[in-house]
């Protein structure tokens, strides 16, 4: 068997050996008595009926304190973030309590309605794409460049030097 054959089949056979050394105590069935975990009562479904009701109180209560922000700054998150977050944090946990996962369809379209409501106008012109600076272009287009011609000349210059490297 040739040398170097013969040391790719060792590193191989080490490479195998620490991988299942490395992985042997990673899996979560081993170790475990099964019988000792109790079973979980079969998942509730999602009441979708009682979630378009909270969902319309969590609404409720943000367009109640959004009355509170003059409609020329809703547009400007800064005036109402702290609103938003808790009409959000609203759907979620109200969503999580009825056994209904967030974002679902029905929470979704809500606050598409919400937005549609108080954030119609607050779309932007059109937005107006800009090159970069040319130096950072240039830096950006030369590095692979320059990197590329590094690994061809690296791998032409192993190869002209495998007799030594063998």
């Amino acid at each position: 068997m040739d040398t170097n054959a013969l040391a790719v089949f060792k590193l191989l056979v080490v490479g195998i050996l620490v991988n299942s050394w490395m992985t042997r105590g990673l899996s979560a069935t081993e170790n475990i008595n099964v019988e000792s975990i109790p079973r979980r009562p079969s998942v509730a479904l999602c009441n979708e009926t009682q979630l378009l009701w909270e969902m319309e109180v969590c609404g409720e209560e943000f367009k109640r304190k959004m009355d509170h922000v003059d409609p020329q700054n809703w547009c400007n998150l800064t005036h109402f973030i702290s609103e938003y977050h808790l009409f959000s944090l609203c759907t979620e946990t109200n969503a999580e309590r009825i056994n209904c996962y967030w974002p679902n369809p029905l929470v979704e379209s809500y606050i598409i309605r919400i937005h549609k409501h108080f954030f119609s106008n607050c779309t932007l012109e059109r937005v107006i794409l800009v090159d970069p600076p040319d130096d950072t272009l240039t830096i950006l287009i030369l590095i692979p460049v320059f990197l590329t011609l590094a690994m061809i000349a690296l791998v032409v210059w192993c190869s002209k030097r495998s007799d030594i490297l063998a």
